[in-house]
């Protein structure tokens, strides 16, 4: 159990977060998570599912190997802004999306008005 609780901690520290909040998180009180990453106690599914919903590698927890991403070699702050994106509210992650959908079409669209404008 102490490898589990020792990722579980590592993780922690990974997303920046004290264990208060981050046992707030899971559902459960900062003696709860502590006994957690003491490995005096073993997280349950639900918890490790509210904690996966934001940014927690749980595979990373659980068998000490890291999840497949489809993005390698992230910077450390690119990470951070992955991070902080899953833990926001879907509302909000819809409307960076919608922002980021909206900035890469105006991306794709200025080159071709440029050309078209050069053309004329």
């Amino acid at each position: 159990m102490n490898g589990i609780g020792s990722r579980l901690r590592q993780e922690r520290e990974r997303l920046g977060l004290s264990q208060k909040l981050f046992g707030e998180i899971g559902g459960v009180e900062a003696n709860a998570q502590g006994k957690y990453e003491n490995g005096d106690r073993a997280p349950k599914a639900d918890y490790l599912s509210r904690v996966a919903a934001r940014g927690v590698d749980v595979l990373y927890v659980l068998t000490g190997t890291r999840t497949p991403t489809l993005v390698d070699n992230l910077t450390q702050v690119e990470e951070r802004v992955l991070v902080t994106y899953r833990g926001l509210h879907k509302d909000d992650q819809d409307a960076i999306r919608q922002l980021t959908s909206s900035l890469a079409k105006m991306s794709v669209a200025q080159p071709l008005r440029k050309r078209q404008e050069s053309n004329d």
